[in-house]
């Protein structure tokens, strides 16, 4: 039979939705490894999702980038944090889900041959967007335990002519949110050696204090640089609506919608209506999900540290990073992986997580991610269960 495709062969499954698998084929488990809620979204998102559900032309095509309503509200609502008139007709385009949005971008604007910089640990997406657009992904370190990353080895690689860097703030999986002085720095390389800044901001409303959210858009002079990719899945609790985002100004908007035409056509139509409902939220919606995932945060982290499993407490997101080491010390576990761990975790302790190296390009084997959207009670069954680790130190 004739070759399959090489640049598919270069990259595995999603480690992260693999997990998940593992996990929903455990019974019992906690699946603290794709992250996704196990609550309800907003109530006036359910309502709405039900009247969507009678007959109309919602059911049918919408504008393949994105319906002229859901389109008006994106720009309404980050025109005053942008500074500047987001035209919902030129600069946005609504995808399915920011995946593909992030994908979309990458492809608009790369050739084969270009060249992607990201951050490790990096989401497990970016590096198969750039393989699959023909790019080479660069990787610069962000470094344990603030993640921050080193200016003269982004800088190196900048000096390699690459087209793009994708800077995702916060940062999964490592919960890090770029300061705007780092945003700063990063724009001002990407202007001396002509890039583009992509961002993915779709945990942009979990930010914990006193660390502050920063659109790399919203600095001055940025925005034609500045391809912002986003998602109203996680600010929403609506990973399976699959809608998201890209505000980018009018040409490279252009080629985003014609790639986003030809690969989705357009993201689901009933749920572009009813999401719209979301937007007449106010800044009460918003403050109280900051101080839900302040609890769950402090709940879980707080059960990691009573247990005695160092771990991150992140910035922003609900990604925590949680070193194995010393369990990969004893005979128990000799020769093992990170994923052997996170395999035998789920089976043996009934929690899911996802092995470190899924995120790295250096060789990292000793660090597992959880997340804590969660119910509280969830979160506090989880805790109890990782506990039962201690045995094997």
């Amino acid at each position: 039979m004739p070759q399959l495709s090489k640049r598919v062969d270069t990259f595995t499954d999603s480690v992260i939705r693999r997990m998940t698998r593992i996990s929903d084929e455990t019974p019992g488990s906690i699946n603290l490894s794709q992250g996704f809620p196990d609550f309800d979204p907003p109530q006036i998102l359910l309502e709405a999702m039900a009247e969507m559900s009678g007959g109309g032309e919602q059911h049918q095509y919408p504008v393949t980038f994105g319906s002229p309503n859901l389109r008006k509200c994106i720009a309404e609502k980050y025109s005053p944090i942008l500074g500047r008139t987001i035209d919902p007709e030129t600069e946005v385009t609504v995808t399915c889900g920011g995946t593909e949005a992030m994908l979309c971008t990458v492809l608009a604007i790369c050739n084969p041959g270009d060249k992607v910089i990201a951050f490790s640990p990096v989401y497990e997406n970016y590096g198969t967007d750039a393989i699959l657009s023909g790019a080479e992904p660069i990787y610069v370190p962000l470094v344990p335990p603030t993640y921050d990353f080193d200016r003269a080895a982004l800088e190196e690689a900048f000096r390699q002519g690459p087209k793009a860097i994708i800077v995702c703030n916060p940062s999964n999986p490592c919960g890090k949110v770029f300061t705007r002085e780092e945003l700063e720095y990063i724009v001002g390389l990407a202007e001396k050696y002509d890039a583009y800044v992509i961002t993915d901001e779709v945990y942009e409303h979990i930010v914990f204090p006193p660390h502050v959210h920063t659109m790399a858009a919203s600095l001055p002079g940025a925005y034609e640089r500045v391809i912002t990719c986003n998602s109203l899945s996680k600010t929403f609790s609506i990973t399976g609506w699959r809608l998201g985002f890209v505000i980018a100004e009018p040409e490279v908007s252009e080629y985003i919608k014609k790639v986003h035409d030809f690969t989705t056509i357009g993201a689901p139509a009933p749920l572009q209506e009813a999401v719209c409902r979301a937007f007449t939220l106010g800044q009460d919606y918003y403050d109280d999900m900051l101080a839900t995932y302040s609890r769950k945060r402090d709940i879980f982290c707080g059960g990691l540290a009573e247990i005695g499993l160092p771990h991150t407490v992140p910035q922003g997101s609900y990604f925590v990073m949680v070193d194995i080491s010393a369990f990969l010390a004893k005979e128990k576990f000799a020769g093992w992986t990170d994923l052997q761990f996170c395999e035998w975790m789920v089976k043996e302790v009934g929690v899911a997580a996802v092995p470190g190296s899924s995120f790295f390009a250096e060789p990292v084997n000793h660090l597992i991610r959880l997340h804590f959207a969660r119910s509280e009670e969830s979160l506090r069954e989880a805790v109890r269960r990782l506990g039962l680790l201690k045995k094997y130190l």
